[in-house]
């Protein structure tokens, strides 16, 4: 299934969601020049970079678990396309609700959960040295979030039917459920996914959005409005009287 928009409107003009966005875009193309194979060899996080005394120095580690972050799988572009796709749609309205500052710092430590989870995973089964790259766990945790504060939205989606495609809307935490056990089932398959950031990056933003961001019921703006009082009623008027 592929999001198309949900029906929620900002409040305010998401600047740091379009700032991560731009920033993303900047570091594929960056990739793009300088080759992605040498890109990831010197930019990406390994999860053998958390063990202390670590072969790339803890100053090393660092920098590549936030610039992993903005990466993604280079030259073919479906990798960057569906994570913006995904930030574009439910981002700015996390960011509405939470500010720009919090969204930022929420965003980051999302995004680090999600690194920390897979590499949890990695480090046990022998995987440490594979490379790691892109936003996906910390948008995951945007999902997590929106997933809270916004579970009366609907998300209009565009859903494959035999060999057709047909657009419904459907309720978010439809959606995002079925996007997460999707998560669930795919753990273990070999396709270079790290399913368990994103396992890790939802359920960080599912947790924390409460710190970031009221999450009480916020009425529809309908119900927000004072009930108005009914009008006076109208004196009588007299017409055309005629007495004979």
């Amino acid at each position: 299934m592929i999001p198309l928009r949900d029906n929620i409107r900002s409040r305010s003009f998401p600047y740091v969601n379009v700032a991560i966005i731009v920033a993303c875009v900047i570091v594929y193309f960056l990739e793009l020049r300088v080759g992605p194979q040498t890109a990831i060899e010197q930019w990406a996080f390994r999860p053998g970079d958390l063990v202390p005394g670590g072969p790339s120095g803890l100053s090393h580690a660092v920098t590549a678990l936030v610039l992993s972050m903005f990466m993604h799988d280079a030259p073919l572009p479906w990798h960057i396309l569906g994570n913006m796709l995904f930030l574009w749609i439910f981002g700015d309205n996390v960011e509405d609700r939470m500010g720009h500052a919090k969204y930022l710092l929420f965003y980051v430590i999302c995004g680090t959960a999600a690194t920390v989870t897979h590499s949890a995973f990695a480090l046990i089964t022998g995987a440490s040295s594979l490379p790691m790259v892109g936003a996906s766990g910390a948008i995951a945790g945007v999902l997590g979030a929106y997933f809270v504060l916004f579970r009366h939205s609907r998300v209009r989606t565009l859903v494959p039917v035999f060999f057709m495609f047909m657009v419904w809307d459907i309720p978010s935490p439809i959606f995002l459920i079925y996007w997460l056990v999707l998560q669930v089932f795919s753990i273990g398959m070999r396709t270079g996914v790290a399913y368990l950031a994103h396992i890790g990056g939802f359920g960080a933003g599912y947790l924390l959005v409460r710190l970031f961001a009221d999450t009480g019921r916020r009425p529809p703006p309908d119900e927000r409005r004072p009930p108005r009082p009914p009008p006076p009623p109208r004196p009588p008027r007299i017409t055309r009287l005629r007495i004979e």
